[in-house]
């Protein structure tokens, strides 16, 4: 409301990928599969994980939260794509693109934080298995799942209320498909090197931290595979098991890593566009297939699921 008080620009206008009417029309069909595809898919896991017994395990519970974030992810930020890519440039309030850029980066920094906590869950599950029932209990579960949502919700919202303060006018075209924290603090008029400092500080924080965390539980799982496990056959249980949660964690922090860690002032906005298409619009739609493809247990639940509802 302070945004909308204190701007002299009452919309922007979201430029998406291309000013080219043909590609634009070329680019819908591929990127409404890979939409429904996300969409489809995360949604028959997360009714997996809630119909099938032998799954209400904290592995699933988790991946169960990644597949919510993935459809929210898809909801938030393609479907808008799609239909510039049928009718043109698209205008968006400043009330709805602050609620965009919130919903996207609370989205975001939950899913960084929850890739964390799955990787301690494996961590745990191959390092301490005796101990894996009573450290994982379902009120433990719980409760890292709500701290990873919330400490999304709560970066999220730092965003969305300095950026709320900025005075915006003038310009308002956006060279992004959805409203992005940097597009759109190129078109305030007042200063926004604090906006800058918290996007720099704050967010790299948000990434970089679980990213170590994630990166640390693998060095001791390898760690503890090497000098604990003799057998070469049984060396690749526990590294089968974390290929799904590794290919997840590589999807995510690849392109994020380009985008929201420094310098975030001279980074290419079309460089951003591009890398932004791969979390927001690529990874949630290959999450199911890699979660599915090479697990046994996954693909037998799947198939039971899916004939109860056939």
């Amino acid at each position: 409301l302070a945004m909308l008080n204190q701007t002299e620009v009452s919309e922007v206008i979201l430029l998406g990928l291309t000013d080219i009417q043909g590609l634009q029309h070329f680019f819908f069909i591929p990127f409404l599969l890979l939409c429904l595809t996300s969409l489809l898919g995360n949604g028959a896991i997360v009714t997996m994980v809630i119909s099938e017994p032998r799954l209400h395990t904290p592995m699933y519970f988790f991946l169960g939260n990644l597949s919510c974030l993935d459809i929210f992810y898809s909801t938030v930020t393609v479907q808008k794509m799609l239909t510039g890519f049928l009718f043109g440039h698209q205008p968006i309030s400043f009330g709805g693109c602050l609620a965009q850029l919130h919903c996207f980066h609370f989205l975001g920094s939950t899913e960084a934080v929850l890739l964390a906590t799955m990787a301690y869950d494996r961590y745990v599950a191959v390092c301490n298995p005796l101990r894996y029932a009573l450290v994982m209990s379902p009120r433990t579960c719980l409760l890292l799942a709500v701290a990873s949502w919330s400490t999304g919700f709560v970066h999220a919202m730092m965003h969305s209320v300095m950026t709320s303060q900025l005075r915006f006018c003038g310009r308002n075209h956006i060279h992004h498909f959805f409203c992005d924290i940097k597009p759109l603090l190129n078109l305030a008029c007042s200063s926004t090197s604090l906006n800058m400092t918290l996007l720099n500080v704050v967010t790299t924080s948000i990434v970089l931290g679980p990213f170590t965390l994630t990166v640390l539980s693998y060095l001791y799982i390898i760690s503890f595979v090497f000098q604990k496990v003799r057998s070469q056959e049984e060396r690749w249980t526990p590294f089968c098991t974390c290929a799904a949660h590794l290919t997840t964690v590589a999807l995510f922090y690849t392109p994020v890593l380009f985008n929201y860690t420094p310098p975030s002032s001279g980074s290419s906005p079309k460089r951003d566009v591009q890398v932004s298409l791969m979390y927001s619009a690529v990874t949630p739609a290959l999450n199911p297939l890699i979660y599915t493809l090479r697990n046994q247990e996954a693909r037998s639940a799947l198939k039971k699921t899916l004939g109860r509802k056939l």
